[in-house]
């Protein structure tokens, strides 16, 4: 009966020159945490899709979907990287004349191997998805707070698609000022109003004078009002309509806000889980090693494998 130290010194043939890596477990592992990977994540959707409903007051609040979705990642990672590990660990090559420790670093370092390979393959075919995620998140952010004034054209009539878009529509109509506005078409008069307050919202200031007295001329031309009602309800309408653009802008800084808050948390929601993954490749790639190395030779006319000695015949 021969202990490892002794079998070290010779017996067994020495793997001193051999190399400590064995790729293809570690390809073995990673290949099977990437798979059950994809697939417990599209488990993952198809829970999430089922839980929501676009019907208010039904389905799960936007915070419960939050929480399980970091729950269901967590767990993915934990159970993906476990198998992944196991797999590495149990699949290598015996190392029969190796110390116990370096076989306990070695079988770490496999699991890690495991999980980082399937890790990277994983990234790779996702990041094309989140980035278009995370893209169309962004852009709509800046619609919105871009598209706030076109809103209020929008909203003004059918005049606003005539010309209202144009940088100097605004000067052109001043050439044509007359302290007797001429009777123009509704789309005309829509134009006109539209240009104005785009124009003065967009410079953030308030309503001129000459602007203000020319829309209360064409108010009371096309209305029962007198001059002095006219000019009251420019200043009623266009506060409502600067108000309108102040409340988009606040909205939109809000969702900006709120989409920064929730890409931080996720992000570090992510690297706890990536943690727990790499810890538990590892953890498990050792357990697989001991029941690698736990395995009982048969049939061999040399010696017999047991889990703390080497029989030599």
């Amino acid at each position: 009966m021969m202990t490892n130290a002794e079998v070290t010194h010779g017996v067994l043939p020495d793997s001193s020159s051999h190399s400590g890596v064995s790729w293809a477990a570690i390809f073995a592992g990673a290949a099977g945490a990437a798979a059950l990977s994809m697939i417990l994540v599209l488990l993952g959707f198809g829970l999430g899709f089922s839980a929501v409903s676009p019907w208010a007051g039904h389905g799960m609040s936007a915070k419960g979907l939050g929480i399980s979705t970091i729950v269901w990642l967590a767990f993915t990672q934990i159970v993906a990287s476990g198998l992944g590990g196991y797999l590495a660990g149990r699949l290598r090559v015996k190392w029969a004349s190796v110390h116990g420790d370096e076989v306990y670093f070695r079988d770490t370092a496999h699991g890690f191997l495991a999980w980082a390979v399937a890790t990277l393959v994983t990234a790779v075919l996702l990041v094309g998805s989140v980035s278009s995620v995370v893209g169309g998140g962004v852009q709509a952010g800046a619609s919105v707070a871009s598209g706030a004034v076109s809103a209020i054209g929008g909203a003004a009539g059918a005049g606003a698609s005539n010309g209202s878009n144009d940088p100097f529509g605004y000067f052109v109509d001043t050439l044509f000022r007359d302290d007797r506005p001429a009777a123009v078409s509704d789309d005309a008069a829509h134009g006109i109003v539209t240009r104005i307050f785009a124009r003065t919202v967009n410079n953030g200031g308030q309503l001129s004078a000459e602007d203000r007295t020319y829309l209360a001329q064409l108010i009371a031309q096309r209305t029962n009002l007198s001059q002095a009602q006219a000019e009251q309800r420019v200043d009623q309408v266009y506060g409502q309509a600067r108000q309108a653009v102040e409340d988009a802008k606040l909205a939109a800084q809000k969702a900006a806000d709120t989409a920064t808050k929730v890409a931080a948390w996720t992000s570090i929601w992510m690297f706890i889980a990536l943690l727990c993954g790499a810890f538990f490749a590892s953890l498990s790639a050792t357990y697989g090693g001991r029941r690698r190395d736990a395995v009982i030779v048969l049939g061999s006319d040399r010696y017999t494998t047991t889990p703390t000695t080497t029989t030599v015949r």
